[in-house]
């Protein structure tokens, strides 16, 4: 990743609006900043939330807070709690997430 023309910034998120967007069950609220080509999201997921399509976007996310589970297209499946990342290309391996009691994660894609 190159970053460019990118100023020094201190987002407050608490500030910035949420979207909550449903899940296959549950719902994800969303809260997106826009950096140019870089996109950087806090995500809250509700419990029992479970993603609604496989995704092919490439990633890099941190767990802050509670338990997600990111499944694999080939069946591997990954458990994240607070404190612990993961990384993907874009186009690499399809991927979805699941929470049983909710998560808290920072993502930059």
């Amino acid at each position: 990743m190159q970053i460019h023309d990118l100023p020094f910034g201190v987002p407050d998120w608490a500030g910035v609006p949420a979207e909550r967007r449903n899940g296959e069950t549950g719902w994800a609220d969303w809260r997106v900043r826009q950096f140019g080509p870089i996109r950087v999201r806090m995500l809250d997921y509700s419990p029992g939330y479970r993603a609604d399509h496989w995704c092919e976007k490439g990633h890099i996310l941190f767990c802050l807070e509670g338990e997600l589970i990111t499944e694999l297209e080939d069946g591997r499946e990954f458990v994240l709690r607070p404190g612990v990342s993961y990384q993907v290309a874009d186009h690499a391996e399809r991927h979805r997430s699941r929470t049983a009691g909710g998560a808290k994660l920072f993502v930059v894609d």
